[in-house]
């Protein structure tokens, strides 16, 4: 009867174990997905940037203003994708492991 007790215990126990580990893998993946979505501070900072120099230019050079446009869309697409990754990433971490 002690054995069965302890068997019992044990599985118990084991379920808690679990259900424990779940959590923190739960509360690990909303702070990961959280970080991810950080990257959108520095799209929109480096954005800002490239938008703020393109107009400087021209300012400068009002003749270059299709070379300077396409180039400043250029670099805003490039830094547009790590707004992107970052959001696929929290995305991913928010269904696929919670």
């Amino acid at each position: 009867m002690l054995l069965l007790q302890n068997l019992i215990a044990f599985l118990l126990e084991a379920d808690a174990m679990k259900a424990l580990g779940d959590g923190i893998g739960k509360f690990g993946a909303g702070i990961g997905a959280g970080i991810a979505v950080f990257t959108g501070f520095g799209t929109g900072i480096g954005q800002g940037f490239v938008a703020g120099k393109a107009v400087e230019a021209v300012g400068r050079q009002p003749e270059a203003v299709g070379a300077i446009r396409s180039t400043m869309i250029l670099g805003q697409a490039v830094a547009e994708t790590t707004g992107i990754y970052g959001t696929i990433i929290a995305i991913i971490l928010i269904f696929a492991l919670v």
